[in-house]
């Protein structure tokens, strides 16, 4: 039985009484699951479900991020993580292993180009991020003090090995293991390849790096284009030209386009006559993976073409620009590889 708050407008007490409602007076509700699904147009989501819960229902519908329509819906991570620190309150438990949240949620950011706030509970970058001094002090001398959850419940790892230019394969491969990838041998072989053509451009590679790597080459779709080198000749006296040169099913293709819009715009100019075709850019987020002048640029975009179908595209590189063209192949590549399955 399927009970929804579709617009998100219930309370938590309210949802308490109609669920308890339901299983005192509904005759063999006990022979069925009491499903709930919980809109977040108010922010009570997730505590709509937790008191359903309470209540006595048995399943939850919820979702990574708490991505969904509007305002989303309830996110299993603030749902699972709470039955877990609280299993004193809500006496009840999932099957839901954890450790695989952190990564899980980082690879439904790159796969919609949603980026999860910095703020986010269990999931966002300042989750276990102390700045008060006194916070600070009580976390190390006992990180009980101001973690109620600790960052590895969730698939966070400290960094305790620096990789570089000179670390091996075994080495890498171990990071790997540590972060919660499990690879087979052929896609870690070209994982490694990209993380060797990386250390030989930054000294220090980090988890977040490493992250960035593994996500972007795992939702890659067929790659009928493929960039193979561009130039841009840029200034601020000069109109900037791009050439771009692709690689289209094995034939070497280029095209040089000019822009007043800066070298992004010139090189989607370009792309879009090699192509054949013309899209609107609907959306476009440059985000910095690490802190520094070193760190990777990650790349998301949305494109729409004429049939007003939407596509995602994500790409990641030392270089803002060469971030910002495979992010855009990447979205064409998903919109071509798109019609050929519904063709």
């Amino acid at each position: 039985v399927n009970i929804p708050d579709t617009v998100g407008y219930t309370t938590p007490q309210e949802y308490l009484k109609l669920i308890s409602g339901i299983k005192e007076n509904v005759r063999g509700i006990n022979n069925v699951d009491i499903s709930v699904h919980c809109h977040d147009d108010l922010g009570l989501a997730v505590a709509n479900s937790l008191l359903a819960i309470q209540a006595g229902a048995t399943q939850v519908e919820c979702t990574i991020n708490g991505i969904g329509e509007r305002a989303g819906n309830a996110a299993l991570e603030e749902i699972v993580m709470n039955l877990y620190t609280r299993r004193d309150i809500y006496q009840c438990a999932t099957n839901i292993n954890t450790k695989e949240i952190y990564r899980t949620s980082k690879l439904l950011s790159t796969i919609t180009g949603v980026r999860v706030q910095p703020n986010k509970a269990i999931v966002g970058e300042n989750a276990f991020a102390h700045e008060s001094g006194i916070h600070q002090h009580g976390i190390l001398e006992n990180k009980q003090t101001y973690e109620i959850i600790t960052p590895e419940s969730i698939g966070l790892t400290e960094n305790k090995l620096v990789l570089g230019k000179h670390s091996g394969r075994h080495a890498f491969s171990e990071r790997l293991k540590t972060l919660g990838f499990n690879l087979e041998s052929s896609k870690i072989d070209e994982v490694f390849k990209t993380f060797k053509s990386l250390a030989d451009k930054k000294k220090n590679i980090s988890d977040r790096d490493i992250e960035a790597i593994v996500m972007c080459q795992t939702v890659q779709t067929t790659e009928t284009y493929t960039l193979d080198r561009f130039t841009i000749n840029s200034g601020n006296t000069i109109t900037t030209t791009s050439s771009i040169r692709l690689n289209y099913n094995g034939e070497i293709i280029e095209q040089v386009e000019s822009s007043y819009d800066g070298p992004i715009a010139a090189s989607y100019k370009a792309i879009d006559i090699l192509v054949g075709k013309t899209f609107i850019l609907e959306d476009f987020i440059i985000n910095a993976v690490t802190g520094g002048t070193d760190a990777q640029g990650e790349v998301n975009v949305r494109i729409k073409n004429k049939q007003g179908n939407s596509y995602n595209g994500h790409g990641i590189s030392l270089d803002i620009v060469e971030a910002s063209i495979l992010a855009y192949i990447s979205a064409i590549n998903t919109m071509l590889d798109d019609e050929k399955t519904s063709n």
